[in-house]
């Protein structure tokens, strides 16, 4: 039986990425559905509209937009109304103009899409082509093009019904460049990589990313992605409660009573 595959990105529902993501879930499956962001929602991360109307614009067969909405209510729009009695079984996110690795998964809409994805039920997998920002704000597409559908493939032979998610980065290399693919843990950093950054307006400013905290670990995704021109993939954990911590809370007690 063919996979029920739902699309969304953060980068809006003309994205060229979001254009790239339907070839490859159409070489997967003929049952590919997009619902999209009407526009650009980088960094939203996993928020919800709540106490505004949102509404469906369809752009053809199976292909819809929500106006003013997140890639989450995308998702939770999709899986719990448009697709009726059959949800979908994979949700892709992406592909992003950009790469998500470390901590930035946080607050990245992408990474939020496949996350609310596996909330629903479905596996969710979100995917970034990276680039080399002191090059390029263009990506080459070429990466995820190629290898996409594979990665896919692969990411759901191994998938054993394990409560995570699934985030992807392709290198910003040439196809022949391209390592392979490595398993690898998040980046934690040793702070958050969002700062303030002046803007040249008075009294303006800008949120940003103006440089990587260090250090690095040589095995996550950071460096994996950036040295070794391998396409990255980190199982991340629905669950995130913090099981030594919370065996240390154990013993709290008010001292009032």
């Amino acid at each position: 039986m063919s996979l029920r595959i739902l699309l969304t990105n953060d980068d809006g529902i003309n994205a060229p990425g979001l254009a790239i993501m339907s070839e490859i879930a159409h070489a997967i499956s003929d049952d590919v559905w997009i619902v999209a962001p009407d526009g650009n929602q980088s960094g939203a991360g996993h928020r919800f509209t709540f106490g505004r109307e949102l509404a469906f614009v369809e752009h053809g067969p199976r292909r819809f937009s929500v106006t003013g909405g997140s890639p989450a209510d995308c998702v939770v729009a999709a899986m719990t109304h448009l697709l009726g009695d059959k949800p979908a079984d994979l949700v892709l996110s992406g592909v992003n103009a950009g790469q998500n690795l470390g901590d930035i998964v946080n607050c990245s809409g992408t990474a939020a899409g496949a996350r609310e994805g596996a909330l629903q039920g479905a596996i969710g997998i979100a995917m970034s082509q990276s680039m080399d920002y002191e090059v390029t704000h263009t990506p080459d597409w070429a990466n995820a093009s190629r290898f996409g559908a594979e990665v896919v493939d692969a990411i759901l032979g191994a998938h054993g019904g394990d409560d995570v998610y699934y985030n992807v980065n392709f290198p910003f290399c040439g196809v022949t460049e391209v390592t392979g693919i490595s398993a690898v843990a998040q980046q934690r950093f040793s702070r958050s990589p969002i700062r303030y950054y002046g803007s040249d307006n008075p009294g303006k400013f800008f949120m940003a990313i103006p440089e990587t905290p260090l250090p690095l670990d040589p095995e996550a995704d950071f460096e994996v992605l950036r040295r070794g021109n391998a396409i990255t993939v980190t199982p991340l954990a629905l669950q995130q409660t913090h099981r030594g911590a919370l065996a240390r809370l154990g013993s709290l007690e008010l001292k009032s009573r």
